[in-house]
């Protein structure tokens, strides 16, 4: 397990002196020990410390003993978070071939990490989650007087986009967004509302009431759960030369349509349509297949991070505290993800901490450490 240490090989220590009382690496490796056995806070890493501190001492040194939850606090507040992140990118190398063809792009706030006396908002990030094995690939951090599209550049040169569609929601179908997502090798897949007054108009007037000239390719799946049976029907176009003329739009090969078509238990029917831009050129099943993926972010990363490991009520807000823990947070969910074990998160996080060999399993798939 000496290996272990090595996943934090890259981050840089910001303490001098007399405050380094206990190695980096050991400290980084009991917090992420801690949150793999299902821990939160700081507190429950110190505690982790103490219950499995003669386990610990088979692979560290503890010099001087285990951190305590001041130790813990303190330097997450120094850390740098991309000296941190380093771990996760190079998880997500060492896995590329289970990734998929889909990066979904999304925002998320820590909404318990403000602080009123400071008059700190919230830490914002914007994340890249591979959709098909819901993995985290990396986050930034958005600045709190601006807003997620030039976060997207940053958090574009980070990851791989080679080979892959990259889909995000309506605030990122900007130029520059599409610029910068074909010049790294990748596609992408943005969502289309009003924030594009023209460009949608013309086309969703085009997909709904599409001329007799017009080539659409459509797909049609129906699904059933949670009280209701959705209908998605998914359209897409590669006729765009007219649109180019118009809007000149980067990359742009093909256009689409989502409309899904719900009705719940109680009779109730709802219709609602989505419009997307593509960049390349997908038959009308993969295209359907590329937007419902995007969903996964939201239901595989935000939603487990809040209910399976409490991120939204993480008080963390001085310094660099909450987003250091929040890599932290996502590298333990990287990591029990990877483990063939059918569990849920939770129940993976439960048995680890009762099953000392559960937890070295997951640790030991994680990849071959140098």
């Amino acid at each position: 397990m000496r290996e272990i240490l090595s996943i934090f090989q890259d981050v840089e220590d910001p303490r001098s002196g007399n405050a380094r009382r206990h190695d980096l690496h050991e400290v980084l490796t009991i917090a992420l020990l801690s949150m793999l056995t299902g821990g939160r806070t700081c507190v429950d890493m110190e505690d982790f410390g103490y219950v499995w501190e003669p386990w610990l001492r088979e692979f560290m040194t503890l010099e001087n003993g285990i951190p305590s939850h001041d130790t813990f606090s303190r330097l997450f507040r120094m850390l740098d978070p991309s000296g941190l992140q380093k771990a996760l990118l190079r998880l997500a190398q060492d896995w590329a071939d289970r990734l998929g063809d889909v990066a979904a792009v999304d925002g998320k706030v820590l909404r318990r990490s403000f602080e009123d006396a400071s008059e700190r908002s919230p830490t914002h990030l914007l994340q890249a989650f591979a959709s098909q094995a819901k993995l985290t690939l990396a986050q930034v951090e958005v600045d709190g007087k601006s807003n997620e599209i030039p976060a997207l550049p940053e958090l574009l040169d980070l990851v791989d986009v080679k080979g892959r569609t990259v889909t995000a929601d309506a605030m990122h179908a900007q130029r520059g967004t599409a610029a910068a997502i074909v010049a790294k090798g990748g596609d992408y897949a943005l969502a289309l509302k009003r924030n594009q007054g023209t460009l949608r108009e013309d086309v969703a007037t085009y997909l709904d009431s599409p001329p007799e000239s017009a080539e659409l390719l459509s797909h049609q799946q129906v699904g059933k759960g949670h009280g209701r049976v959705e209908t998605r029907t998914a359209t897409v176009c590669h006729d765009v030369d007219w649109l180019l003329e118009r809007h000149d739009w980067p990359g742009l090969s093909a256009i689409g349509k989502v409309v899904a078509e719900r009705r719940l238990a109680d009779g109730t029917e709802s219709v609602d349509a989505r419009y997307y831009l593509l960049s390349a050129e997908p038959d009308a099943e993969r295209f359907g297949r590329t937007v419902r993926s995007h969903w996964a972010i939201e239901n595989s990363l935000h939603w487990v991070l809040d209910v399976s490991m409490d991120e939204d009520r993480a008080r963390n807000r001085k310094g660099n505290a909450a987003a250091c823990l929040a890599v932290v947070r996502r590298l333990a969910l990287n990591i029990a993800r990877m483990h063939p074990n059918k569990r849920s998160i939770r129940r993976k996080f439960l048995h680890a901490q009762r099953k000392q060999e559960f937890l070295v399993d997951m640790i030991r798939r994680i990849r071959r450490l140098e």
